[in-house]
């Protein structure tokens, strides 16, 4: 008698497949690497190639010669962790740190699971975390949009990474000099993406065009992007109408930093997120209100990665608690 053999989770359940929908992502991805491309010119190039090439070759040689299996690096889930991890880290980062932070996403954060499907956290937050942890300095040297891009372009390859103007970040600002210093900020340059930063969060107008394409080809659903929004929106309204003096407005929260990014390109990640729709709900408050209150009383000033990473780990937990009932099961017990 022949077995039924289920692959891993994620499960697609129409006529799409799993290498299709992550293809649909890297297409969405598209214009936040464009915009990074104009605001940091070489070094946003260096760093995401230097991310995707390195994640598809430690992919390739685990698979290969630890799994003794066939390597699956086409089907773009590998090539996503790189784009994700790129996007997390700095325009200067030297490539050697961009290398450890790819073998840590890949090798622990993904393939120490049993790979695609088998992951409980997002490997691209994996490696961003522990680069954070492991190389603090360097990951917080943030060059500053367009001076940059133009430094390269006039002065040529003669110009190294280190050599970028670096700036604070607006939530570095917020952290270190209070509310009173960011209240006069010029939203439409967040919007646009003219402000430091990581190079793939800073340009929220190309976040959300990425996103509606997701939503219009049913990559993703609503429900985690706007519960995670929705709800650092509320609690940072509810701090700064509390003590403005002290909390920034909750539009400042919701365009500076990687919190764009992370709610519709990371946390919407169909492994390790929850399955159902009131899961989903859940999972995209839990990470808002963690990432509020990492910003507001935390040691660091961004609180993205960590809220979703923290989230992750309660989605077997949300997954059990929200299961749906079999089919037939009311019936039965009626």
């Amino acid at each position: 008698m022949d077995k039924i053999i289920i692959s891993p989770s994620p499960h697609a359940h129409s006529g799409d497949t799993i290498k299709r929908n992550m293809y649909g992502v890297i297409i969405a991805l598209i214009p936040a690497f464009l915009a990074s491309l104009y605001f940091f010119g070489l070094g946003a190039l260096i760093v995401t190639g230097t991310s995707v090439a390195s994640c598809l070759l430690f992919e390739y040689l685990i698979q290969k010669f630890l799994f003794k299996r066939v390597p699956t690096i086409s089907d773009g889930s590998a090539l996503i962790t790189g784009i994700l991890l790129a996007f997390n880290l700095p325009s200067n980062l030297p490539v050697w740190i961009i290398i450890i932070g790819a073998l840590v996403a890949i090798g622990i954060g993904k393939m120490s699971f049993g790979g695609i499907g088998n992951n409980i956290f997002n490997p691209a937050l994996v490696g961003r975390v522990f680069l954070l942890i492991s190389f603090p300095v360097q990951m917080t040297m943030w060059p500053k949009p367009f001076e940059t891009a133009k430094m390269w372009f006039f002065n040529g390859l003669d110009k190294t990474l280190a050599d970028a103007v670096t700036g604070p970040t607006p939530l570095g600002i917020l952290q270190n000099s209070g509310a009173d210093a960011v209240h006069n900020s010029n939203y439409a340059d967040y919007i646009l993406g003219f402000m430091g930063g990581s190079i793939g969060e800073i340009s929220a107008i190309a976040i959300l065009i990425g996103g509606l394409f997701l939503l219009w080809k049913k990559i993703i659903t609503w429900h985690i992007p706007v519960s995670f929004i929705l709800t650092s929106f509320i609690f940072a309204g509810i701090l700064w109408f509390i003590n403005p003096a002290k909390f920034a407005d909750p539009f400042f929260h919701i365009l500076t930093g990687g919190l764009m990014l992370g709610a519709i390109f990371m946390a919407t990640d169909m492994v390790t997120s929850p399955m159902t729709i009131k899961g989903m709900l859940l999972f995209g408050f839990g990470c808002g209100l963690i990432t509020i209150l990492i910003r507001s009383f935390g040691a660091y000033p961004e609180g993205v990665s960590f809220a979703i990473l923290i989230m992750n780990a309660f989605v077997p937990l949300i997954n059990k608690g929200f299961k749906p009932k079999r089919f037939g099961e009311a019936a039965v017990n009626g």
